[in-house]
């Protein structure tokens, strides 16, 4: 199981061996006895799965570390639905309500993650940048903030090619500064389906690692090493190579078994093909040819762009309490 989910280059909890095998219900599915608790929610334009982690059994099972991660799936997204867009700006507020524990006026660090000059991996960036900042309203201004609002600030530290400086360092900066009871983590990430690229929102209360959505994994956002509790919310924009060649033979397998039948013999051979050494055998022969290979949809632009505000509501919803769905893209300049 461990070997499983090493060698499967993904950072949604969900997509683990165990979980992925039940997440195909809307059932709840339960829990899995191995320190992982996993629960359904929503409905078809917007499931939840919430993945609990509770033991270092867990940890080996799901290749996470304990807590919670939520995701979102939201497979109608790129069809631009308005009602759907303020209805999945309602929900990812909800579920990071639950996981903000704070007084009224904490304050809270938005760090946007990741390269601007790459477009898969600009959304912490332009969240960031959506993100309605207050701090220093309530610091310069204090009798014009509004008492439903909480202190926020924003940052886009970059990346280490462009600083020079690894990305946790820079963090650790701010925070040990500005001191905020809390950071918000954004970045991009990677998915083990090509259906959830750019169609799925992740939130964990365990932080992020930056960079691991394009394999080039930095320094952890933890509480361990910020000294505050960090709360990661992620979309992914990537799937590597080997995962789209190994679900393009799965559904060539599944149409040759569909007209083979049943009862044939080559069903019977088809059917014994293990797809997990399958993959396996996949990246082991596309590594001399493609290495480390991720891709992105070509409207990845645009859907990031659309991504970016559909988070940065979610957040200023959930952070700010005058702000509701009839304010949806009020703060988006």
């Amino acid at each position: 199981m461990e070997k499983l989910v090493r060698s499967i280059r993904t950072d949604m909890a969900d997509e683990s061996r165990v979980v992925g095998a039940g997440a195909q219900t809307r059932a709840p599915l339960g829990d899995f006895g191995d320190g992982v608790r996993a629960e359904r929610d929503g409905d078809e334009e917007v499931s939840i799965t919430r993945v609990h982690v509770l033991s270092p059994q867990g940890e080996q099972t799901v290749g996470k570390p304990m807590g919670s991660y939520i995701t979102l799936d939201i497979p109608k997204i790129r069809e631009r639905s308005r009602d759907l867009y303020e209805k999945s700006c309602r929900m990812l507020a909800r579920e990071l309500e639950q996981l903000v524990h704070l007084d009224k006026k904490d304050t809270v660090l938005v760090v946007g993650l990741g390269n601007w000059n790459v477009t898969a991996d600009a959304l912490g960036p332009k969240v960031a940048q959506y993100v309605l900042v207050t701090r220093h309203i309530y610091e310069y201004l204090p009798k014009e903030v509004d008492d439903t609002e909480r202190p926020v600030c924003a940052i886009s530290p970059g990346v280490l090619g462009i600083t020079g400086i690894e990305t946790g360092h820079i963090v650790k900066g701010i925070v040990d500064n500005v001191k905020p009871a809390l950071v918000i983590a954004v970045d991009a990430l990677a998915s083990r389906s090509m259906n959830r690229v750019n169609a799925s929102i992740q939130l964990a209360d365990t932080g992020i690692a930056p960079g691991s959505g394009v394999g080039n994994k930095r320094a952890a956002l933890t509480r361990e090493t910020l000294g505050v509790p960090v709360i990661a919310i992620g979309v992914p924009t990537v799937v590597d190579a080997a995962t789209m060649a190994s679900d393009t033979l799965d559904l060539i397998l599944d149409s040759m078994m569909e007209q083979a039948g049943p009862g044939s013999e080559f069903y019977k051979t088809l059917s014994q093909i293990d797809r997990d050494d399958k993959y396996r055998m996949i990246i082991e022969l596309l590594e001399p040819y493609s290495g480390n290979l991720v891709v992105t949809p070509k409207d990845t632009d645009e859907t990031v762009e659309y991504l970016s505000k559909l988070v940065a509501n979610g957040i200023n919803m959930a952070l700010h309490e005058n702000i509701g769905p009839e304010d949806v893209d009020r703060f988006l300049q």
